[in-house]
């Protein structure tokens, strides 16, 4: 076979893998939102983007994605990971587990902390509704340890990229 007709195979199966990995990806389903967080004066517009596992995957897990940054996050200080995503006909929810290790802040030393959130948002009302667990850590000394609950405001996200 000549190098000319081996060179346009090639090109073809790259070019159907591509084609199938792109479908691949294309049939996970995405639910998007734009929220709003208020804390008195101050107020922020967020985008929270939620992408289902592919169903022929098995192995593959939901992303949750805040602004564009995946919430699943691993360094020399700690992680982030998405434990569990629900999504119904009603509700969309997902928890995260957070560790921080121990650090210096201007001179003073904070053990190591973490927080759990369970995050559930009615799909029909648009309210989110977050319920963090803080323990220990710099931010239990500065937000507090124990319960916290937040409400915040999400409507759909119109054409969410996938």
């Amino acid at each position: 076979m000549s190098l000319q007709k081996r060179t346009i195979n090639f090109v073809f199966q790259i070019g159907l893998i591509s084609l199938i990995s792109a479908y691949g990806i294309a049939s996970a389903e995405t639910i998007a939102f734009t929220c709003v967080r208020s804390e008195g004066t101050y107020s922020e517009e967020y985008d929270l983007k939620i992408v289902l596992p592919d169903p022929k995957n098995p192995k593959a897990k939901a992303k949750v994605y805040l602004d564009e940054r995946d919430l699943d996050q691993r360094d020399e200080q700690g992680y982030q990971e998405v434990k569990n995503v629900q999504v119904s006909k009603s509700t969309v929810s997902f928890l995260t587990d957070t560790y921080f290790e121990s650090e210096v802040f201007d001179g003073v030393k904070y053990p190591p902390g973490t927080v759990v959130a369970t995050t559930t948002i009615q799909r029909e009302t648009g309210q989110l509704k977050r319920v963090e667990t803080i323990k220990a850590g710099i931010l239990a000394k500065t937000l507090g340890e124990g319960t916290k609950t937040y409400t915040e405001k999400c409507g759909p996200m119109i054409s969410p990229a996938q």
